[in-house]
């Protein structure tokens, strides 16, 4: 029986489910419904979608609502409508899981570069596990036998392997980080060791002028460790005096130093004590963030950043979708040199 907050249609293999206690808006609802179908041979193409009037009746929705999420699908050419007759499916959906880790601003570049390039019979269902070993083991196995390719970013913690190895390996992309992952699987990687380092050796003229480098690693980041090894390889090599940085308290700017931060959050630190001290990024003080974003180039006349290209990410890992080849490819990481050094 049918709870008061639950009311259903179905016609054919078709189903749909309105949930009032759901954050997703109805008419994305009613949009999500027809594509997962779509996307599982429920709906095929030429199929007729439920007309305006019986949805409507049956599901206790506004005519507004109905309209609405029709009209998004026409707009992505997934149904059209013939006069007098009613909507019609006009083409195959092909559904992808996206898994990242957390939804920052780089990352929202690397996501619009994927949906950019993606061909436009495709819908992507996006999740964040926030490296949480237990969501992201319940996500996963919940999408299994779900979507066509399967791209997730891995992270630190043993359990990973044994759960993302029972995805198909041939319908697996892992991006950004390639731990965890094998020979026979599919990466858009970056490297977040040995690129370091060349990037710090390709400016050290700049970086030898500071008194002191120091690299805040705080204890809230899951910045792969790798950074902080070629780091030192870095310094020792040069012999750059350097320390490393863990808990906030020690973090306390100095004139004359300079500074890599991984996250955006020192970097709001480090700014705060600029504005503090009066010290001005690129003269008094130097620093070195980590991953582009769009307002870096910006913020004090520009902050000079280590990061890989997550457009080109992106593009990649649409490339994979698209083409349904196994790929393994290093994403380029390259210092931007601004004058916040």
């Amino acid at each position: 029986m049918l709870t008061t907050l639950e009311k259903k249609l179905k016609m054919g293999d078709f189903k749909f489910t309105v949930d009032n206690n759901s954050n997703v808006l109805k008419f994305q609802q009613l949009v999500d419904a027809i594509v997962d179908s779509i996307s599982q041979n429920q709906l095929k193409s030429g199929d007729m979608l439920p007309s305006v009037n019986q949805i409507m009746a049956e599901c206790q929705l506004s005519r507004d609502t109905v309209f609405k999420a029709y009209a998004e699908l026409k707009k992505r050419s997934i149904v059209e409508s013939v006069p007098n007759r009613g909507y019609f499916v006009t083409k195959n959906i092909t559904k992808v899981f996206l898994f990242l880790d957390t939804f920052k601003a780089y990352k929202e570049v690397l996501y619009g570069s994927f949906l950019k390039n993606l061909p436009k019979n495709v819908a992507v269902d996006l999740h964040f596990h926030h490296y949480n070993i237990n969501v992201f083991e319940k996500i996963i196995s919940e999408s299994l036998g779900k979507y066509s390719s399967y791209i997730i970013m891995n992270f630190d913690n043993d359990k990973v392997p044994e759960i993302i190895n029972k995805i198909p390996t041939e319908q697996l992309l892992i991006i950004d980080w390639k731990i965890h992952s094998t020979e026979s699987q599919s990466t858009v990687y970056q490297d977040f060791g040995k690129a370091v380092y060349k990037c710090l050796e390709n400016n050290i003229d700049k970086i030898s002028v500071y008194e002191e480098f120091t690299f805040y690693y705080p204890s809230f980041t899951y910045h792969p460790k790798a950074s902080v090894e070629y780091f030192r390889k870095f310094c020792n090599h040069y012999n750059i005096k350097h320390a490393v940085t863990f808990e906030p308290e020690d973090f306390v700017i100095k004139k004359g130093g300079l500074y890599f931060l991984v996250s955006d959050r020192t970097l709001a630190s480090f700014l705060d004590q600029c504005e503090e001290k009066g010290f001005e990024p690129g003269r008094e003080v130097g620093v070195i963030s980590y991953n582009e974003t769009p307002m870096k180039k910006y913020v004090k006349n520009g902050i000079t950043v280590i990061s890989t290209n997550f457009e080109l990410m992106g593009q990649k890992a649409a490339e994979f979708v698209a083409e349904g080849k196994p790929i393994r490819f290093e994403v380029p990481t390259t210092l931007k040199l601004r004058s916040s050094l």
